[in-house]
């Protein structure tokens, strides 16, 4: 194969974002792949690519026959029988089984002999097709990336496994994107041999530039709505510090936390702190028992460690313990095998008929009653078990060094109060396949609490303390680190094994408890309101606990819904300002960060994965069907990794209407770019942009906006436009 054929594949795949499967759902920019161009460009030509959604009849097809074979090659144990093969690669595996598909050869002898004698290689096979199919060079680059996007979702997973599932790939995914690209070259050159006319069908499509002009206009005016509020208020916000405080909490940068922090600093004399939610904690994480093993940083980070949740006690009551995990599990296992396999769900509902139809009920009119009921029946055959964090796997080196970065990238260096939480967040719901969706994105779409727990077991060691001092952060012998984790769905606040340390250290904890107890029910009672319609029919969904366990609830919470900033500056700038639950807040103070390095890390890891995020909901909002993930109530899991509409559809990525809808045609999301707010001189920002491409990109292109407050020039405001200068911002 040639090398500007090889260019043309790789260039063809960079138009596809990645898109994450169920168990860690990422939100990510669906038009990444565009980011080069500037947002009016990018946006007409996905309108073209990913919008459409007439298509020539033949490629309908070819679409259909594709999905019925990527289903089956990525399935995870949903399908009872695993396609045969898969260890060898989704070509060769396809290779082997397709002759017998009389979908695509028709029981056709040339067809058949055709199939039987394709090339080894997927790249061979594209070779082979392109020139079957007749592709000049001039359009083979569109072509390329027209058979690629005209099933845009089934791409996006393809390259998600081939690019970023690096700990769990195998040697079958190291040339993916071109088995797939083969498989589909190959059904063209027998299902339609004209497929070379998809360029000239692409060209024809209208551009609408006029719906692009009011795309803007509108993102535009949002834009303005929200942030000139936010920036005239900053100018008037300066509040001093209110040293001692009694407890300081560090939370995750998740605009949920926000509102949090803001209802629990009204209450007692702390001071909160906002980093991003792994807590400079780059590990895997395993459970002890069910072996299950989960990234918990996030996905631009990879894990230097694997960190083991273990159980406690005995060694004879952990064996027993294990013991009973075991046999569930074989009865789950042993119930699936049945409810899944062709005929036996038919002897399944003779049996189990009735109690699942009182069982559902139950759970329909008294979810919170069903969940008790469920945890005094299983109470007996569950495990009796604590588990606890254990960090030995980290070498004492590494520990430095994740302490020394994690107190330095949330500016916590001095001033320390006797009690100091890390908090973790996640959420709680049922029957959710978005469930990851509303976990913490720093932690890879999985809770945050195992990474807060490390990190206070971290600090509370004496020989870690010591290093620190070297460095010149000194923690003061009476100072108490511990770790908890916010349930964002309940805003309830746990704090981990409360009881283990001295009484004073408890008192101080109960306070603590008590106070977020309190700031919980301060942000329930206002979230509450924007979750339930006017036409709700039940009281009883208006407490947040009882939507977190209805398995019927389509919102148990709006998630990051509504995010427009990120705001990188000391608390004492935004501490008085009802940001709205809007705002990803980083803490970070300049006059510590000599160098540049800390904003840099900030400029470059947290803020990108913000964009990430306000993109998937912008786009997810303004196209749910070619954006999003189409309704909640009419989805289907496949291979329980992914979601489709029906039994054939393109493989959805995004998020559901639900997330971003209030009902089907009102949206609560409000559509805009990211604006970043930075405490820091122009100069030193300018330096960081000036080292990266990706930031360059989405300043100059549009793709999001910069907003400086430079402390050397008296706090002015300074916007940075896209010739990336800065221009003072005036009408103060």
């Amino acid at each position: 194969m040639s090398n500007t054929r090889i260019e043309n594949l790789q260039k063809a795949w960079q138009t596809i974002a990645p898109s994450w499967p169920l168990q860690s759902l990422i939100a990510v920019n669906p038009l990444q792949g565009l980011e080069s161009l500037p947002i009016e460009d990018a946006m007409a030509f996905a309108a073209r690519l990913f919008e459409e959604q007439s298509f020539p009849q033949e490629l309908t097809l070819i679409n259909r026959l594709t999905i019925k074979w990527v289903q089956a090659f990525f399935d995870q144990g949903q399908a009872t029988i695993t396609m045969p093969g898969r260890t060898k690669g989704l070509y060769h595996s396809w290779k082997t089984l397709v002759c017998f598909d009389d979908q695509l050869h028709n029981n056709d002898p040339g067809t058949q002999e055709l199939l039987r004698s394709l090339p080894k290689s997927s790249l061979d096979a594209i070779d082979f097709c392109l020139k079957k199919l007749k592709i000049s060079s001039d359009d083979e680059l569109l072509f390329l990336t027209l058979t690629i996007t005209t099933l845009p979702g089934w791409a996006a997973y393809i390259k998600y496994q081939s690019d970023w599932a690096q700990d769990d790939q195998s040697p079958c995914f190291a040339n993916l994107q071109h088995d797939y690209l083969a498989i589909r070259l190959i059904m063209m050159t027998i299902l339609w041999p004209q497929a070379a006319d998809i360029v000239v069908w692409h060209n024809n499509l209208e551009s609408n530039n006029s719906d692009i002009q009011n795309r803007m206009h509108a993102l535009a005016q949002a834009e303005s709505d929200y942030i000139t509020p936010v920036l005239q208020a900053l100018t008037k916000n300066k509040m001093p510090q209110n040293n001692p405080y009694n407890a300081q909490i560090a939370f995750c940068i998740d605009v949920r936390s926000e509102s949090l922090r803001r209802a629990l600093e009204t209450i007692g004399n702390y001071q909160t702190f906002g980093c991003a939610g792994f807590f400079n904690i780059p590990v895997r994480i395993e459970n002890s028992i069910t072996k299950t093993i989960y990234n918990s940083c996030p996905v631009l980070v990879k894990p230097e460690y694997t960190v083991q949740n273990i159980m406690t006690g005995s060694e004879k009551a952990v064996a027993e313990n294990l013991q009973e995990y075991q046999s569930i599990s074989r009865w789950k296992k042993v119930y699936q095998a049945i409810a899944y396999t062709f005929t036996t769900p038919f002897v399944l509902v003779d049996f189990l008929g009735a109690a699942a139809g009182l069982w559902m009920m139950l759970k329909s009119l008294a979810p919170a009653k069903a969940v008790q009921l469920k945890h005094f029946l299983i109470a007996p055959c569950r495990p009796k078990m604590t588990c606890q964090i254990a960090i030995d796997t980290i070498s004492f080196k590494d520990q430095c060094k994740y302490a020394y970065g994690a107190l330095q990238s949330m500016g916590l260096t001095d001033h320390f109060a006797p009690l100091i939480l890390f908090c973790g967040h996640g959420s709680a719901t049922q029957n959710n396949a978005f469930a990851t969706a509303l976990d913490c994105g720093a932690c890879a779409g999985h809770h945050g609490g195992s990474n807060a727990q490390i990190l206070a077991q971290i600090l509370n060691r004496d020989d870690i303390r010591n290093y620190l001092s070297k460095q010149g952060i000194n923690i003061p012998s009476t100072t108490t680190f511990i770790a908890g984790q916010h349930t964002t769905t309940t805003d309830q606040v746990i704090i981990y094994n409360a009881d283990s340390y001295g009484k004073d250290v408890q008192k101080s904890i109960r306070t603590l408890q008590q106070d977020l107890n309190q700031a919980g029910k301060i942000n329930s009672r206002a979230r509450t309101q924007d979750l339930i319609s006017t036409t709700s029919w039940s009281e009883q969904l208006q407490d947040p606990v009882s939507r977190s366990l209805d398995w019927a609830q389509v919102r148990p919470e709006w998630g990051l819904a509504g995010n427009a900033a990120f705001i990188i500056a000391d608390r004492m700038v935004t501490k008085n300002i009802n940001l709205q639950g809007r705002a990803f807040l980083h803490s970070y103070d300049y006059t510590k960060d000599t160098n540049g390095l800390i904003l840099e890390a900030i400029m470059t890891a947290p803020m990108i994965v913000g964009q990430w995020i306000n993109s998937q909901y912008l786009f997810s909002t303004l196209d749910n069907v070619a954006y999003g993930a189409g309704n909640k109530i009419t989805k289907n899991i496949t291979g329980k990794f992914g979601i489709m509409q029906g039994n054939a559809s393109d493989l959805m990525h995004g998020l559901p209407l639900q997330s971003v809808y209030i009902d089907d045609t009102t949206a609560y999301h409000q559509m805009t770019r990211l604006t970043a707010i930075i405490h820091a001189p122009c100069i030193s920002i300018d330096k960081i942009i000036d080292r990266h491409t990706i930031l360059k990109n989405l300043f100059r292109h549009g793709w999001m906006h910069l907003i400086a407050i430079d402390p050397t020039h008296n706090d002015e405001q300074y916007i940075l436009d896209r010739n990336l200068e800065w221009k003072r911002r005036s009408n103060r």
